[in-house]
Parts: C-alpha cells; sequence; structure tokens
C-alpha cells in the first residue's frame, strides 16, 4: 500500500484518498470540499438524490478537485459492503474515511416512533459496525484516519432529539471501541461532535429561536458547517496521529454552559 504525502509549506496532502459517507449535502459537503482543496482525492458517498450528488460532485470538479461518486446506502449491510468493496477493487486502500451519513426523525423520548429510531441507528453505525473487518484492512497502516460526525445530542439533551441522540451517543461509544482495536496498526479513529449549526434554506429556524440559541452560546453565533469539517480535516493531519478515541466538540462553546 501507498500512502499520502504531505507538502507542508502548501498544507496539502497528496496521493491521498478519501472516502466520505453522506458528502453531497451539509457538513459531508463541507468535508469534501475541505479534503479536495488540500489534495485529497475524494470518493462522494450518497444514497438516494442523484440530482443533488451531480451538482456536488460538479462544484468540487470546477474547483480543481479530484472526486468521484460512489452511491450506496450506508443505513444497510450490503450497502456497506458494495462501497468498501468497490473501493477495494479500484483502488486496493483508503487513507482516510469521514462517517458524516445521518437521518432525523424527530421524536420525544416517551413517544419514540421506532422505524425512525431504528433507521437513524443504522445509518449512525452503519460503516462502523457493517464494514468494520473491512476498514481494519483497507485503512493505510501507520497513517490511516478515520473521523465520525457526532452531534451535541449525544451527551446533552435535546428536545425531540431521542432517536438521533442515542444513535450519536452509540457512534461515540464505537469510535473509541474501534481506536483501541486499531491503534495498533497506527490507524487513527476519532469523532467531531457539532453543535447547532448555522441554517439556511426552508429548513431555517425562526428568528426569535435562532436569537435564544445564539444568546447562550459564548461565540455569540452559531457553528458553520465548514468549522466543522476544518476539524475534521485537522484530525486527518499526521500531527494529528496521537489523538485516538477522542471526541471534538464543535459548537462555539456553547456545551460549557
Amino acid at each position: 500500500m501507498t500512502g499520502p504525502v504531505e507538502n507542508p509549506a502548501a498544507g496539502a496532502t497528496t496521493g491521498s484518498l478519501a472516502l466520505v459517507t453522506g458528502a453531497t449535502s451539509g457538513v459531508g459537503l463541507a468535508v469534501a470540499r475541505r479534503l479536495a482543496a488540500t489534495g485529497h482525492e475524494v470518493l462522494m458517498n450518497y444514497a438516494h438524490d442523484e440530482e443533488r450528488a451531480l451538482t456536488a460532485e460538479k462544484e468540487l470538479a470546477e474547483a480543481g478537485g479530484r472526486v468521484r461518486l460512489l452511491r450506496a446506502d450506508v443505513g444497510t449491510p450490503l450497502g456497506v459492503v458494495r462501497l468498501l468493496e468497490e473501493v477495494r477493487g479500484a483502488y486496493g486502500r483508503l487513507d482516510v474515511l469521514v462517517h458524516s451519513a445521518g437521518s432525523f426523525h424527530p421524536m420525544s423520548t416517551t413517544a419514540p416512533r421506532v422505524e425512525g429510531c431504528l433507521r437513524d441507528g443504522a445509518i449512525a453505525l452503519g460503516p462502523l459496525v457493517y464494514g468494520a473487518g473491512r476498514l481494519g484492512e483497507l485503512l493505510t497502516p501507520g497513517a490511516g484516519r478515520l473521523v465520525a460526525v457526532s452531534g451535541a445530542g449525544a451527551r446533552s439533551v435535546v428536545p425531540g432529539y431521542a432517536g438521533l441522540g442515542m444513535a450519536k451517543a452509540a457512534l461515540e461509544s464505537m469510535v473509541r471501541y474501534l481506536a483501541v482495536e486499531l491503534a495498533g496498526r497506527g490507524v487513527a479513529v476519532n469523532a467531531v461532535a457539532a453543535g447547532k449549526l448555522a441554517p439556511d434554506g426552508p429548513d431555517r429556524l425562526p428568528a426569535e429561536a435562532l436569537a435564544r440559541i445564539v444568546a447562550r452560546t459564548p461565540a455569540g453565533r452559531l457553528t458553520s458547517a465548514d468549522e466543522v469539517a476544518g476539524v475534521v480535516a485537522l484530525l486527518c493531519r499526521p500531527e494529528a496521529a496521537a489523538l485516538h478515541g477522542q471526541v471534538l466538540t464543535v459548537d462555539g462553546g456553547a456545551g460549557l454552559l
């Protein structure tokens, strides 16, 4: 296996292969954009929305990124196996996996939506559970990185977030277990927990709700997807090799209060 080559002067990595799940929107797209801009070849995984995927691929390619779309539902065993086997067949290795795919079914704890809860959990854990054995073989020894994107609801109670909160808590636990087992191979496994992200589009929160959230955030503003992507990218750098099983929280300090 060959691995990435770091160019400290340019702050870029050449020859590195990164797979990003959920890479065509939100944090996943921001991560794919950041990694492509710093020299990684990025495999952009998506599950359903082909039009959005093609738009995202075009954006990154026009910016000079080396990108390729890979369609697979990582919430199913077959989807994960097919995805990783496609990577193995085409490249024989994987330097970076960023698991950013997710689903969210709003629900209360006392009135859970069982099917939604199970789906949230399947996608949150899918690549790490269904693909654990293959990832151990694919991730580059001595330089491999696995970064999972979690959320503040894994450790704090967020109204309506019960299903995904449980899923993200399980994801963070799996990160710790994988970190211990893969550290001996020189593969670093960590997570980045995002706080409430700055919203846009039709899902934007009412102004009053946004104001309340901002008022409780020491930084005085919401976190952006690009800021989360920046921390993910830091964990993929050689300087982060000694970090194993950590959860870095990117929330503007909101979790401190």
